[in-house]
């Protein structure tokens, strides 16, 4: 992409896919259209997709890769949108006309993938995004993409925080403050009582409440955070599993296995083999 440039867009219609699980500065909206059946991974996230599919990833360090795995399609179209972070300043993104557009690239940071109300939404600008010759309204169409997507609330959060190696809190502060903790010590035994005592809570009170307000149970909250730390640990190092699992705050391998597979879908040593297979960073 030229730094001359607000984006950059490409509309390819192909028969299959072929790129490596990659990861780059830029930010990116993908669009795929009659691709059901391939496997899309997204930090530590993997699912299948469906007819259409829509993401947005403003995580730098954040891999992503759409593997053919199961599609049989010959119309498949991808519609790929590179955009720097630059074209978003924080005098201009920070206003309040921007608000929720700013909150949608802070929360992309983990790749969001949008709903079919939201992609039909939006269709009939992609479609046509490609095609314009003034630059200048592209720009403008794709701000107007943007916006109509950050209005929609359920947009999927992918990757988990840790394995994007973000910082996400809840707006109470009592929660924040439990957060931070669990983030500097997930590799220890973490007890109920001890958290609850942190915010002057019973622990049957700050079980609700801490569900309430991240719509996890704290025992759910702990081990998706381990299971980040442990994803990006098969990525970037080269300890054992077994050594993994005790650093990542599991202290049982067989459980710890048990957990990343009814997660993930797939074993450690596969979801390990599985990105250093075709892994470039561009």
């Amino acid at each position: 992409m030229s730094d001359r440039d607000c984006f950059y867009i490409a509309d390819r219609h192909k028969t299959e896919f072929t790129y490596p699980i990659h990861c780059h500065s830029e930010f990116e909206l993908n669009f795929t259209e009659h691709a059901a059946g391939v496997h899309r991974i997204v930090g530590d996230s993997s699912e299948i997709i469906g007819d259409y599919d829509l993401v947005l990833i403003t995580g730098k360090e954040l891999e992503h890769v759409w593997e053919q795995y199961e599609c049989t399609s010959k119309e498949i179209r991808e519609i790929t949108i590179q955009f720097s972070s630059d074209l978003f300043s924080k005098s201009f993104v920070n206003k309040n006309q921007f608000n929720s557009i700013h909150k949608m690239l802070e929360k992309a940071q983990r790749g969001l993938s949008f709903p079919m109300q939201a992609i039909m939404k939006v269709y009939n600008w992609l479609d046509r995004l490609a095609s314009e010759k003034q630059g200048f309204y592209a720009v403008m169409k794709f701000l107007c993409i943007l916006y109509e997507l950050s209005l929609y609330d359920d947009a999927k959060l992918l990757s988990s925080s840790s394995f994007a190696k973000i910082e996400t809190y809840s707006d109470s502060r009592r929660v924040q403050k439990v957060q931070r903790y669990i983030s500097g010590h997930y590799r220890e035994d973490i007890r109920l009582v001890t958290l609850a005592d942190m915010v002057g809570m019973t622990p049957v009170s700050f079980s609700r409440f801490f569900r309430l307000r991240t719509g996890k149970t704290l025992s759910d909250y702990i081990i998706d955070i381990r299971l980040g730390y442990a994803t990006r640990m098969l990525v970037d190092s080269t300890q054992t599993i077994a050594e993994i699992c005790y650093d990542a705050g599991f202290n049982n391998l067989s459980n710890f296995s048990r957990m990343f597979k009814r997660k993930k879908e797939c074993s450690p040593k596969e979801f390990r083999e599985n990105y250093r297979k075709k892994k470039v960073v561009i």
